[in-house]
This record gives structure tokens, sequence and C-alpha cells, in this order.
């Protein structure tokens, strides 16, 4: 398949269906998949039970395992092989922001600042959103044990952040999808529709909201 992107990594709040998009993707495309290994995370599980002592241990051991991840990107060659990644290394800090006191934000951001620069940039982010009431629902569905600590507060903010942040997001290409009307699982043509936009989309920051079976699409260069 005939895309312009080498490098795409897929972001999205907790629940919102990253992983399964990027697997679909990384099959469909005949492409490396890279994924984020957050249940190797042995302070995540405490951390939703106790946010504010395991804040910093959690942010600081996800930044560190994605930054590994992705400098054996870039040992790769991105040229050579397309790469389909679930996660982008700079939403790090939405939930940095969101969980750590100003004295370990400080020390965060040292460590921040240091590593990512040495990180590859996607060719393009595809960003997918959907309500708070939608993820609630998918993260019952799936039954993730330690996920169903998640307080409806806490995901809400989740949300808002990731709508904040890709709002003034400009560092790549970005493709936004509303996925609250798709079923990329079930309905083949969501995935297929989904993958007709990637094929179009070359730069700047485009909007597709899907309206029944169909889509509406428009772009903000």
């Amino acid at each position: 398949m005939n895309l312009p992107h080498r490098y795409l990594a897929i972001e999205g709040p907790i629940g919102v269906g990253k992983t399964t998009l990027a697997r679909l993707l990384a099959d469909k495309l005949d492409a490396r998949l890279v994924l984020e290994a957050a249940e190797e995370n042995p302070f995540l599980q405490k951390f939703y039970k106790d946010s504010n002592r395991y804040g910093f241990q959690t942010q600081i051991f996800f930044l560190l395992s994605r930054y590994d991840q992705q400098r054996e990107l870039l040992q790769g060659d991105l040229f050579e092989e397309r790469v389909i990644c679930d996660y982008l290394f700079a939403r790090d800090r939405i939930f940095a922001y969101l969980n750590l006191d100003d004295d370990e934000l400080a020390l965060y951001e040292q460590f921040y600042r240091f590593l990512g620069g040495m990180v590859a940039k996607p060719d393009l982010v595809i960003y997918l959103q959907a309500s708070t009431t939608t993820l609630q629902e998918r993260i019952r569905r799936r039954g993730r044990e330690y996920e169903l600590d998640i307080s409806d507060e806490y995901l809400m903010e989740v949300n808002r952040s990731y709508n904040a942040f890709f709002f003034h997001y400009d560092a790549t290409p970005l493709l936004i999808v509303n996925t609250d009307g798709i079923d990329f699982v079930h309905y083949e043509d969501d995935l297929v529709e989904l993958i007709e936009e990637i094929q179009h989309m070359h730069s700047g920051k485009r909007y597709y909201v899907p309206v029944l079976k169909g889509a509406e699409m428009f772009g903000v260069q």
C-alpha cells in the first residue's frame, strides 16, 4: 500500500483503543508494531490506588522505558520499514503535569529535556478522541483489573488534558479522529476509510469526524 508515512504514532487517553488500532494498522500496512509495555510498570497498580505516593516512580519508569524503545527505533532503519507505535513520546508530559507536585515536576522536566531530544519524531500522529463516557465503557469492557481503580474524575481530567495538549500540538502532522461512532474491530469499512484519510494526510492538522457511516473532513493548515 502506497503511504507517504514511514513512522506513525497512535495516541489518545486511557481506554480509547490505541493498541487495538495500532495492531490493525500494522497488519493492514505490513508494518513493524511497537507497543508500550504499560503492564510491565511495577508501580502502575499501586499508582491507581495511591497516586500521591507512587506518581513520581510511575512516571519516571514510563519515561525511561519509552525512551529505551524509541532509541531502538533510531538504531533500526525507519526508511526501510514502516513502523506503527501505540504512543507518542511527548505524551509523557501530559501525565507528568497531572500527577506530580511542583518539586517532582521540576526534577522530571530535567530528565525529559535531556531524553526528549534524542528520540525520533513520527511522520504522522493519529490522535484518537472519545467522550469520557465512551472511555468509561471501553475500560469496563476490556476488564483490566488495575484500571478498575481509575476514578471517573481522574479519567475526565486525563481526557481534558489530552484535548488541550493536541489543540496546541504542531510538532508533526496530526490527524484527529473522533472514535465515539467508530468500531475498527467489527466494521472493516471504518478501518478502510481511516486508511484512506491517512493516505491523504501530508501536513498540518486535520479532523476526521464520522457521521453515521460516512465522514466529514475539514482541515487546518
